[in-house]
């Protein structure tokens, strides 16, 4: 049980919000996209091509999560949950797919800004006992966002536009944020100085920032494009309807958020190097069985997938708060993110390749050999179990 006081809470409560908000919104167009295919009559290359164009999007984060350690978090969460709300509500409205990609693509960069700096925060002012379970809490608040998704679209299917639209909301709860979220104690005790990409090119810093950014890379691999185009190969090749794949993601979802749990309490209990690396491996074997297999193991390893990938989401996002400073903390989340936009465009065009020849569940699978290579690389990284957060 984590005992938090006022200000945590609030903290807790507010960030949890924005966070809601982005995994609602970031859900749609997985969830839709076999529709959203269908109205814009794409095949797999294009839809390959536009998750390599949704990846570029943390390219503009990057800068913006330097603003957050030189400014402060609570503004650009706001900042972050005001512009994906209005890109939402654009894409919506999209006329074309070309042009749903630049309204996602501008999205992604404020979604990935309100993840990487909310989880930043949540680090820390968590009690350095409990950080594993207080980014569990908030990776549980994120499923809820997503089971919103998952609940609503099957009663509005296949009019996918309805939820772009509804994801405008946030727009008016931005100011709320902006308000109500309290400025980090730990961020404010610090002397920010410098660039905090600087900061993390020193040699203290840069052998970690290099190991994290290879993992991620290797990892989104086989991750990106299997967590895109899951939709599509359930009601292409295997012939799932709507309310079938909600169900599975429902499932999954459930899973999700009982590892979510468990994954906190088992990292701040055993530590992180070794969860970590564990949980990875057997997210990667995971997906890539869901793709190998016909339906039956289709929905095992998606649940699995689910299991343990929602189980490492704490164990990485303690960790990484924990190998960098404070000074450049939310940098650092957004630079790995940078990381996996590279390993997502890789994932995306080498399935968008080989699925006319190999087939798109074959094609997919392969990624699992480099995202096993990725968490073997973990082992060149400290343990860093309740470690004092460095300045």
């Amino acid at each position: 049980m984590i005992t938090l006081d006022l200000q945590q809470r609030r903290t807790l409560a507010w960030a949890g919000l924005a966070v809601v908000l982005t995994a609602f919104d970031g859900s749609v167009l997985v969830l839709a996209l076999p529709a959203i295919a269908s109205d814009f009559h794409a095949r797999t290359p294009a839809l390959s091509n536009l998750g390599s164009v949704l990846a570029i999007g943390a390219l503009g984060a990057l800068p913006l999560a330097a603003l957050a350690d030189r400014f402060g978090r609570r503004r650009l969460i706001a900042v972050g949950v005001a512009g994906f709300s209005v890109a939402n509500f654009a894409s919506g409205l999209a006329p074309s797919l070309e042009a749903l990609a630049l309204f996602r693509l501008v999205a992604v960069c404020f979604e990935a800004l309100v993840a990487g700096v909310a989880t930043a925060l949540i680090v820390e002012e968590a009690p350095p006992a409990r950080r594993g379970q207080a980014v569990s809490v908030l990776a549980l608040l994120a499923g809820l966002g997503t089971g919103i998704t998952v609940i609503a679209y099957p009663l509005l299917a296949p009019h996918w536009r309805w939820l772009f639209l509804a994801g405008g909301i946030g727009v008016f709860l931005a100011p709320a944020i902006w308000f109500r979220l309290p400025e980090g104690r730990m961020w404010l005790s610090v002397q920010v100085s410098g660039s905090a990409l600087r900061l993390l090119l020193r040699p203290e810093w840069r052998r970690r920032m290099a190991v994290i950014a290879a993992m991620t890379a290797l990892l989104a691999i086989l991750l990106e494009p299997a967590g895109l185009l899951f939709t599509v190969y359930a009601s292409d090749f295997l012939h799932l309807s709507p309310v079938a794949i909600s169900v599975l993601i429902a499932v999954s979802g459930i899973a999700g958020a009982a590892s979510y749990l468990a994954g906190g309490y088992l990292t701040d209990r055993f530590g992180r190097r070794g969860p970590a690396i564990v949980l990875t491996i057997a997210t990667a074997i995971a997906a890539s069985l869901s793709f190998a297999t016909a339906t039956v193991g289709f929905y095992i390893g998606n649940v699995l997938w689910s299991a343990f990938a929602s189980a490492a989401t704490p164990v990485f996002g303690a960790w990484t708060a924990e190998l960098f400073p404070t000074r450049a903390r939310a940098t650092a989340e957004l630079t790995a993110s940078l990381a996996a936009a590279v390993g997502s465009v890789v994932g995306l065009q080498v399935v968008g390749y080989l699925t006319p020849a190999a087939g798109l569940g074959r094609a997919i699978e392969l990624g699992g050999v480099a995202a096993i290579a990725g968490a073997l690389l973990l082992f060149l990284l400290p343990e860093t179990k309740q470690a004092p957060l460095p300045d």
